[in-house]
């Protein structure tokens, strides 16, 4: 197999990256219209996972306190666990 390499220099930037003057205007990329469809498209995204229906203001309060006494019992177990096991 008989490889030749080139001598020549090369490019070292792929793809060429644009120089920037003073004088050179930055082109906006993302026009109106394509702000305005990723706004609609998100909002339609957000408004079709909404919850169907609302949650009472005493259901919540009742997850709360279900969790607030999980929670006890936890440290309640993990104390009476830590004061039975032989120390090591």
């Amino acid at each position: 197999m008989n490889n030749m390499l080139s001598t020549a220099p090369g490019r070292r930037a792929h793809p060429p990256q644009p120089t920037f003057d003073d004088k050179a205007v930055i082109v906006r990329r993302v026009g109106l219209t394509d702000r305005l469809a990723l706004y609609v498209g998100v909002a339609l995204i957000r408004w079709g996972r909404r919850p169907k229906t609302l949650v009472s203001r005493e259901r919540r309060a009742n997850q709360l306190e279900q969790r607030l006494a999980q929670l006890e019992r936890e440290r309640a177990n993990e104390r009476s666990m830590r004061l039975l096991v032989p120390p090591r």
